[in-house]
């Protein structure tokens, strides 16, 4: 399973999505490294096997803004449980 927090440059909020993906890993028992991606996107991201845990972002133009649909613990922990199966 590839899970990954993406941000841009400066996001205020990334920080605690970091902390938020990597504590939602470890509740779970789930084997593996949460990468940090510094990239124009929108921020912060989560992305679990490359799928956004928050839904298909509107556009796929490269931009660096904050996203109002901050990922919350229970899409992150649905979405790794999801992975986890399919990985299974």
């Amino acid at each position: 399973m590839r899970v990954e927090v993406v941000r841009h440059e400066g996001c205020p909020l990334a920080a605690a999505a970091l902390d938020l993906v990597r504590e939602c890993v470890h509740e779970l028992g789930i084997d593996g490294v949460v990468m940090e991606l510094v990239a124009r996107y929108p921020s912060p991201t989560v992305l679990v096997d490359g799928r956004d845990v928050m839904g298909v972002p509107g556009d796929d133009t490269p931009i660096e803004a904050c996203r109002l649909d901050v990922p919350t613990r229970e899409r992150v922990t649905d979405a790794l449980r999801s992975a986890s199966l399919q990985d299974g």
